[in-house]
């Protein structure tokens, strides 16, 4: 005869496990930008004394009424003034000794806005952008993290339009170029390059060339709407990732 099962209370279970409902759970958003041929994110100084001098991304705790999205949400609303940006979740981190005020387990999002296109609208502690590849050291974890979400979005620039939201609403196929080559980190033929964006179907000719350029005009184009309208969906999902 299969032995009944004894039922605990909610309350009970907490009582006999209080440490582990003690655990902060926070959000850092990793926001990234382009701007003079550079891939850039949005770093602020950090304002704990162990890490005084150093700046990290935006982040905050989540309180206690909140769910993951809106904490994201809220905390680049808080920081930057935007609230119309592409989020996606990337990754969680959870080193026992990642945050010097006790245990702190972070989840990760990634943004990726036009700088010319989404004006700052606060400057607390010396908020501005930063070029990624001159990123040595960042407060707590926050270079690791930073490493992890851009290697999610080389991953995902190879295979998804997410790329578009770093450029203005028309660009030409030289301007695409050079935004895929900051992020991915090397240079690409141009031949090859632009073969693989026209079997991707994401591109409208408009039959318009570039004004007031330095170099022969190209042609202008833009991300077919289908695309862009599932890009500027908030959203906030879970993402597999391994990491080398």
């Amino acid at each position: 005869m299969e032995k009944e099962l004894k039922l605990k209370t909610a309350e009970i279970e907490k009582i006999s496990h209080l440490d582990y409902f003690n655990i902060a759970i926070s959000v850092d958003c990793v926001i990234f930008g382009y701007d003079q041929k550079e891939l850039k994110v949005l770093l602020i100084k950090s304002d704990l004394e162990e890490f005084a001098g150093l700046y990290s991304l935006l982040g905050d705790l989540i309180r206690p009424d909140e769910d993951l999205e809106a904490a994201s949400y809220r905390i680049l609303k808080e920081r930057t003034g935007m609230d119309d940006v592409y989020l996606e979740q990337v990754f969680s981190f959870g080193g026992t000794d990642r945050h010097p005020s006790g245990r702190v387990i972070t989840i990760t999002y990634y943004s990726l806005i036009d700088i010319k296109h989404h004006k700052l609208q606060l400057s607390h502690n010396g908020l501005h952008w930063h070029s990624v590849n001159e990123i040595k050291k960042l407060a707590f974890d926050h270079k690791l993290i930073l490493d992890t979400c851009l290697q999610r979005l080389r991953q995902q620039v190879l295979e998804h339009p997410v790329i578009f939201n770093l450029l203005p609403e028309k660009f030409s196929l030289r301007q695409l170029q050079e935004l895929y080559q900051a992020i991915l980190g090397f240079e690409l033929d141009r031949r090859n390059f632009r073969k693989k964006i026209s079997i991707k179907d994401w591109l409208v000719d408009l039959n318009e060339m570039e004004a007031n350029v330095p170099h022969r005009p190209g042609k202008v184009y833009k991300l077919k709407p289908e695309f862009r309208k599932k890009m500027t969906r908030r959203k906030a999902l879970t993402n597999k990732l391994i990491i080398a």
